[in-house]
């Protein structure tokens, strides 16, 4: 069962023209993941508390952003630090690529995401336990 995770209503117009003004990495790694690509839906631009992650996948609670310049610049790894944690203590996994990766290095990306994505189906399918079962 998916875990509803609080947003702000006011992040809905925000997310909604970041959708329509994505960045050339994010409309890369998008083109790659869109329709169950990587055997999981993802959406864009998804409100989540205060946030609007890039990529969010509910059934795994796995969100993707893409980050690109202004993420180095003075005080925003601190910024992106609180994010991440807060993001994660609603039980969600946060993975960050370099915008200049996602364009350069497309395929290193997705091969990634894929093994993130086994990792995470592994962990969220309960295991059978040999106790009760008489075959």
């Amino acid at each position: 069962m998916r875990k509803i995770i609080p947003y702000h209503p006011y992040l809905v117009v925000y997310a909604k023209e970041l959708r329509n003004n994505m960045t050339f990495g994010e409309i890369a790694l998008w083109r790659e993941i869109k329709g169950r690509n990587l055997g999981q839906r993802f959406s864009r631009q998804i409100p989540i508390d205060q946030y609007i992650v890039d990529f969010y996948c509910k059934d795994l609670q796995l969100a993707i952003e893409v980050d690109g310049s202004i993420h180095f610049k003075p005080g925003h790894p601190e910024k992106d630090k609180r994010r991440q944690t807060r993001l994660e203590s609603f039980g969600i996994t946060a993975v960050r690529f370099l915008d200049t990766d996602v364009k350069n290095n497309l395929p290193l990306v997705i091969n990634e995401l894929k093994q993130l994505i086994e990792k995470l189906e592994q962990e969220s399918t309960p295991s059978l336990s040999s106790e009760g079962n008489r075959y």
